[in-house]
């Protein structure tokens, strides 16, 4: 399998692809219409030596990420909304003004959901296990122990979290526009020419994941806490929130190497985060694969990247592995 370097995320009754500097959102109207959107890729990382620090540039990628994708769910929910608000007449000047007003607001939302969403993340993931662990102290003081239980309940937590938005039903449309845009990437990585049957045949399981991302901030995070240890209670505090960049910088790291690399060791430990996609990506349908197909075709050409990549005609004509 040879690495595209082409990423996406499912939004509402749709998909996000980025590739490079270039990012597309193409979504299903509720008219059956597939309306695509394609915008340049602005990083936040104006030095090129931040660009290729090791996990200085995965924080800075995780951010933009998080702004990207919501700034694309926004835009999906759009074709969406409710109309029920009265049609009034405006001038043009006064439109030009409330279209103004209306960007910023959905600016300061957008950033607001961001930071929200990572202070929750950060409450939910980090600091929540380590309060439940920290009753264990009145029953024995061997931190070991007290680092394993709040590794163990992490992992609970993460995985019940995964489950039960597994079984929204809204959620599970998403996850099955997720499953395209694997499909789509994989198909192509494998040196098949981008059609529906092609996508429909090809595997929903990615090591560039964004689930498997998360399993690796899990466990990057629970080996930081097992071996970085102090004695003050509020010192572990904030010993925990200083390294929320750290372990999302390395988590990067892995799952940066993992996409480009068929090493067996690097196999073995996307294993898990693969194996965990089956919750979060479901079977789409083939008006599905078409929306992802269309997201692709605006920000990557897949014929010249088969061509250079894959020179027997006939193999792309075959079956996905």
């Amino acid at each position: 399998m040879k690495s595209s370097n082409i990423g996406g995320q499912a939004v509402l009754e749709g998909i996000m692809m980025r590739h490079e500097d270039v990012y597309s959102v193409a979504v299903r109207k509720p008219d059956g219409e597939i309306e695509v959107k394609t915008e340049p890729y602005k990083s936040i990382i104006k030095s090129p030596l931040l660009k290729k620090t090791p996990i200085v540039r995965g924080v800075f990628n995780f951010i933009e990420s998080l702004v990207v994708g919501m700034k694309c769910l926004t835009y999906s929910a759009s074709f969406y909304e409710d109309e029920e608000e009265e049609t009034v007449t405006l001038t043009r000047e006064e439109q030009e003004k409330a279209d103004v007003k209306r960007e910023k607001q959905d600016k300061l939302l957008m950033y607001g959901t961001v930071a929200f969403s990572i202070v929750l993340s950060v409450a939910i993931f980090i600091m929540l296990p380590y309060f439940i662990a920290g009753f264990l102290r009145s029953i024995t003081s061997s931190e070991p122990i007290i680092a394993i239980a709040e590794a163990v309940v992490r992992i609970i937590i993460f995985l019940g979290y995964i489950m039960l938005i597994s079984r929204m039903k809204d959620i599970q449309r998403v996850f099955m526009y997720h499953g395209a845009e694997h499909k789509c990437i994989n198909c192509v990585e494998h040196g098949m020419d981008l059609t529906v049957e092609n996508v429909m045949s090809s595997s929903r399981e990615h090591k560039r994941c964004g689930t498997s991302f998360l399993l690796f901030v899990m466990v990057v995070s629970i080996i930081f806490f097992l071996f970085i240890r102090v004695s003050s209670p509020w010192l572990r505090v904030v010993v925990r929130l200083l390294l929320v960049p750290v372990i999302a910088g390395v988590s990067y790291e892995i799952i940066r190497l993992a996409g480009r690399s068929d090493n067996k060791i690097v196999n073995l430990l996307s294993k898990p985060g693969m194996a965990l996609q089956r919750l979060t990506t479901r079977e789409p349908e083939a008006d599905m694969v078409e929306v992802a197909i269309a997201a692709v075709e605006a920000v990557f050409d897949w014929r010249t990247y088969l061509t250079a990549n894959f020179s027997d005609e006939a193999f792309r004509e075959g079956q996905p592995e």
